[in-house]
């Protein structure tokens, strides 16, 4: 079975990367992809995500790194043959935002997504926190 690891990876984190590591380890393939919002400008430009991640999960044989814009996630895995997505959830607040977006693609596409609770290591580490860290 094919999954699906969405995110803008802006940065991939090594948060990031234990999920796709455990996600990995469960599913045939797992496609990490770093969906674009045009209207939003990222700290990194989309070349430098995917060879980040790229980088990040060279060890893992089973992982592809792609990338989409301005696509629902069903919409995606319809046109990848992906049955599964993957979420990685750090707090509460994570999933109250993320088990709405998961009931949503289950009822319109039948797509199931599967959540991985933070490793207390890289729980306190997001994305954000590492941008506004480098900006210092």
């Amino acid at each position: 079975m094919r999954a699906l690891f969405p995110g803008s990876f802006d940065p991939a984190t090594q948060g990031h990367l234990d999920v796709a590591r455990r996600a990995a380890a469960l599913f045939d393939e797992l496609v990490v992809c770093v969906f674009t919002n045009p209207q939003k400008t990222g700290r990194l430009a989309l070349p430098e995500r995917l060879a980040l991640l790229a980088e990040m999960t060279s060890d893992l044989p089973n992982v592809t790194v792609d990338s989409s814009t301005g696509r629902l996630l069903v919409d995606y895995c319809r046109a990848h043959g992906i049955g599964v997505i993957v979420r990685g959830t750090r707090t509460k607040r994570d999933l109250e935002h993320e088990l709405p977006m998961a009931q949503m693609n289950l009822r319109l596409s039948g797509i199931e997504t599967l959540f991985f609770p933070a490793d207390p290591v890289h729980g306190h580490i997001s994305s954000t926190v590492i941008a506004a860290t480098a900006r210092r």
